[in-house]
């Protein structure tokens, strides 16, 4: 219906005519609100991109953190766990069988004294304790059931951590030592004049027994006379066997750090008796030494001396060996201690390693006292037990032949 106006004009109340009448001024505001909006959500994207990169960052270098975290965790981890290991191991660190060797000279097929001799080995071949070893219906010897006990607790007797398990025989697969000493001799506690000091190295580490009997073997070779071209052949003699024993390596913790000692005991199984080869080679029924490690990084002592291996064929070992042990970068030295104890039975598995041998005591009192705790009656014991054992059996022990190695020496038979 038509509504009279003010102006005396008429308007139509329809609603197209309603929506017709929209402003052009208004259309143009809808369209600003939408540029702006369009706008607003650029900003806002914008703004959000920024967010979640600066995310990421975060993200990222907490990643980095955690990951840096967990590199200085697990090397402090590393740190500890060689520092642990290279510490000072207080008591037995080792026990197993010794079996003493010497060589003759090159084109010596026989020896009649010490004189004839080109070099003289102690080779080790460590054991499981006896205590430890598991044999079906029979009872470990040094280990008794605790009666008062519910749980049938075993209790270990005094020594017995150095009676090494029976060795196997004709297996070559085992671990062994081969090392080497200076003077042809064991330092002998009971010669007049004081204490010997003599200079061992570790000549061979292994795990193959036949490697070993390649070693000891007989070998011969060509040799070339100084100015001439005229070529020989050398042969040098097979090693002789001149003892068999137990061993054991125990360290003793001194008032101080410096007083920490390291001592090597054995008992003999074969010879019984000492002979005149075991006499004239240090080789008592029982004995003992103390044992030093010698740091490969330090040179020779004062007044030049030139002892020991030259730089190029010591011992290699690894910096926690050096920092733990040595102590490497402290006490106003570069390569920090000279000597040390044997902290740890490592130290001898590496080719090259260079030892001190200092006479200490002989018998089995005096093995006892440098071993401690009824230790050198213990290694008596069983020194006597395998003594019944025929020497056969030391060859079988070691998985070479016989025939290949001369066995008079063991009696103590020059040869």
């Amino acid at each position: 219906m038509p509504v009279q106006t003010r102006s005396g004009g008429r308007r139509s109340t329809s609603a197209p005519h309603t929506k017709a009448r929209i402003s052009p001024r208004r259309g143009k505001k809808k369209r600003a609100s939408t540029a702006e909006l369009r706008e607003h959500t650029e900003e806002e994207q914008q703004v959000g991109d920024k967010r979640e990169a600066e995310q990421v960052v975060e993200t990222g270098n907490e990643k980095k953190e955690t990951e840096t975290g967990e590199v200085q965790g697990k090397k402090a981890r590393t740190d500890d766990d060689e520092a642990k290991r290279y510490s000072f191991h207080e008591g037995t660190i080792e026990r197993g069988h010794v079996y003493f060797f010497y060589r003759p000279k090159v084109q010596h097929e026989e020896v009649h004294d010490i004189d004839d001799v080109r070099n003289f080995h102690m080779l080790l071949i460590p054991r499981p304790p006896e205590f430890s070893v598991h044999v079906e219906g029979k009872q470990p010897s040094g280990v008794e059931k605790d009666s008062h006990s519910d749980d049938e607790m075993s209790v270990i007797a005094e020594g017995e951590d150095v009676v090494p398990a029976p060795p196997p025989k004709d297996q070559p697969k085992t671990h062994f030592r081969l090392i080497t000493v200076g003077k042809k001799r064991l330092p002998d506690p009971d010669a007049p004049g004081g204490k010997g000091v003599y200079w061992a190295s570790v000549t061979a580490v292994g795990d193959d027994l036949h490697r070993l009997e390649q070693g000891l073997g007989e070998r011969s070779y060509e040799t070339k006379t100084r100015g001439e071209r005229l070529s020989m052949r050398t042969s040098r003699g097979p090693a002789r066997l001149a003892g068999r024993g137990v061993y054991a390596i125990v360290n003793t913790r001194g008032k101080t750090v410096s007083r920490n000692a390291t001592h090597f005991g054995y008992h003999l199984s074969h010879p019984s008796e000492e002979g005149e080869v075991q006499v004239e080679l240090g080789i008592h029924t029982a004995s003992s030494f103390v044992l030093q490690v010698k740091n490969p990084e330090a040179e020779p002592g004062s007044f030049g001396q030139r002892i020991g291996l030259p730089a190029g064929r010591r011992a290699k070992y690894p910096e926690g060996i050096l920092k733990y042990v040595f102590e490497k970068e402290t006490r106003g030295r570069s390569y920090g201690l000279r000597f040390v104890p044997c902290n740890c039975i490592d130290l001898l598995d590496y080719e090259g390693a260079e030892l001190l041998l200092i006479a200490a005591r002989s018998g089995t009192e005096g093995t006892d006292e440098s071993l401690g705790e009824s230790r050198g009656k213990a290694l008596r014991t069983v020194g006597e037990r395998e003594s019944q054992e025929p020497p056969e059996d030391i060859f079988r022990e070691l998985a070479i032949e016989k025939d290949r190695f001369p066995a008079e020496p063991i009696e103590g038979k020059w040869i």
